[in-house]
């Protein structure tokens, strides 16, 4: 799951090639991600490697939150990881970006190998290198897709996971339709998408005007909806409309507060550094001058040196079923 302008999940332009399968085991978010219709990503582009470290970062940071979403999820699958006839699960990730996802299912599911989709051959081969790290390279295999396009996968699956990606799609709805045919019956559909952007800053930073960070997030807003994203989709809805019966629904707030862990700090700085790339042209000199100062790790105003930041999210669950 995760939830960042910039990274696009399981949809742009077609890559042309399918990541194999390797043939054996083991955790790592959704996300977020805010992405765009377009190019696939540069793994030698600095704005790359921000991405990915913020993506990494927001599996860490965010993994208890993933443990408590797995653990419903095995609870409403029956609390088996088996099916019949010795089979482990088989899951479905669409927009899998570094794993996140991937991972956490991995570690609930021990019988479990899953099929990750994203549209970046960069991150499919980052989830690649993670997984052998990890020692489940033959638990996973990564599929460059195009959703916007191209077909999903052929099933059966057990599970289908999307976090933070489906609003990112230009018709959800016809790729929601091909879920439920690569769905088994019985099999559950795990929709997560965001509440919010996340919070970070208090109003008054001490530095800059007040409301930055209000001011960031009307500019996202804006940015997003320019670019056709669904930010506003009744996914329950959604779900139904695609043939799926939804059993379950409920939103996880995350509230880490300050003084943050390092390591959410570090993804307080990721997600800051990639707000100043992306608005760049947006914001006024003042308010750029202060996400400088923010993100400035060696400054005397840089994240690394606050104790006012906190990481405040929410997101919204639904589980379906195919019937």
């Amino acid at each position: 799951m995760s939830e960042h302008e910039g990274h696009r999940h399981g949809h742009g332009r077609q890559q042309g090639h399918q990541h194999g399968r390797t043939p054996g085991h083991q955790h790592g978010h959704g996300h977020q991600h805010g992405h765009g219709h377009g190019q696939g990503h540069d793994p030698q582009d600095a704005d790359f490697s921000v991405l990915t470290e913020m993506l990494d970062l927001d599996a860490e940071v965010l993994h208890e939150h993933l443990d408590e979403l797995t653990g419903w999820i095995d609870e409403l699958s029956g609390g088996t990881a088996e099916k019949p006839g010795g089979r482990g699960l088989r899951v479905l990730d669409l927009g899998s970006g570094t794993g996140a996802g991937t991972f956490a299912l991995l570690q609930r599911f021990p019988g479990a190998d899953v099929t990750a989709v994203d549209a970046s051959p960069a991150m499919a081969a980052r989830l690649e290198e993670k997984a052998a790290a990890l020692g489940v390279a033959g638990r996973v295999r990564t599929v460059v897709a195009d959703l916007d396009t191209e077909a999903l996968p052929a099933g059966p699956f057990d599970l289908v996971w999307a976090s933070a990606s489906l609003h990112h799609m230009a018709d959800p709805g016809s790729v929601l339709a091909q879920v439920r045919e690569v769905l088994r019956p019985g099999g559950l559909m795990v929709a997560v998408e965001l509440e919010g952007l996340p919070r970070f800053l208090p109003d008054d930073l001490g530095i800059g005007r007040p409301g930055l960070e209000s001011r960031v997030h009307a500019a996202q807003a804006e940015g997003r909806a320019a670019a056709g994203m669904h930010m506003t989709e009744d996914w329950g809805a959604r779900l139904r409309e695609a043939g799926l019966d939804v059993v379950a629904e409920r939103v996880v707030a995350i509230d880490l507060a300050a003084p943050l862990p390092a390591a959410a700090g570090r993804y307080v700085l990721a997600s800051l550094t990639r707000v100043r790339s992306a608005l760049g042209d947006v914001l006024d000199a003042g308010d750029l001058a202060t996400l400088d100062a923010l993100t400035d790790a060696d400054g005397p105003h840089g994240v690394p040196r606050r104790d006012d930041l906190t990481v405040r999210t929410e997101r919204s669950v639904w589980v379906a079923v195919r019937g």
